[in-house]
């Protein structure tokens, strides 16, 4: 176990799963024996709204903020909100996006412009970006809900514990609760890693 924590930042729109991808991930942490502090922010998240989530692993861990700069796994659900956050990665860390493009409550406020090209615009800035269409590969599966297990198997590689340790609780959760939807969502989580394998820079 490394004594340095790993950061992980979680960002979406509200409704796409960003904080019970970031709960999946602490609970299987701290079953790993690990120290996790995590911090959650939503803006309407019921409405469309932006949601982030801070999440802090590691042997001993002190405070769930991440600081800028400081982000080792930036996680974007939705492609702007990714860019919006892109600025706490720190130079080594990795940013895995989904494609997706949701305008928030906050572009029609007029509170924040829609970038043209956000996966373009977080490449520009020599971040290593692995990005591909969730949505896509979820409604091939049948089921658009599937984009939460999609990427979390697509960060599975750059986690402290296994990616097998993360699938066979994400399939034990659904045996429990949904039990015909646990096959499916092992597939899902398959091709989120498949992805991000193959987008691997």
């Amino acid at each position: 176990m490394s004594k340095s924590a790993i950061n992980i930042l979680i960002v979406g729109i509200g409704g796409q799963g960003v904080m019970t991808a970031s709960e999946i991930l602490s609970q299987v942490a701290f079953a790993e024996g690990y120290d996790v502090k995590k911090t959650e922010v939503t803006g309407m998240s019921q409405r469309g709204g932006i949601v982030s989530s801070h999440l802090r692993v590691g042997e001993r861990v002190y405070s769930p903020e991440i600081t800028q700069g400081e982000v080792d796994v930036l996680v974007g659900f939705e492609a702007a909100e990714a860019l919006r956050w892109a600025h706490y990665l720190r130079p080594q860390g990795v940013a895995m996006v989904n494609r997706l493009r949701i305008e928030p409550p906050i572009v029609s406020l007029g509170l924040f412009d829609y970038p043209q090209d956000p996966i373009g615009d977080i490449r520009k800035q020599g971040i290593a970006i692995r990005d591909f269409d969730a949505g896509a590969i979820a409604r091939e599966l049948g089921d658009l809900r599937l984009v939460n297990t999609i990427m979390l198997g697509a960060i599975s590689e750059s986690l402290p514990f296994k990616p097998e340790t993360l699938r066979e609780n994400i399939v034990a959760r659904f045996r429990a609760k949904k039990p015909e939807q646990a096959d499916l969502n092992a597939v899902a989580f398959d091709q989120g890693r498949t992805e991000a394998k193959r987008t691997a820079v």
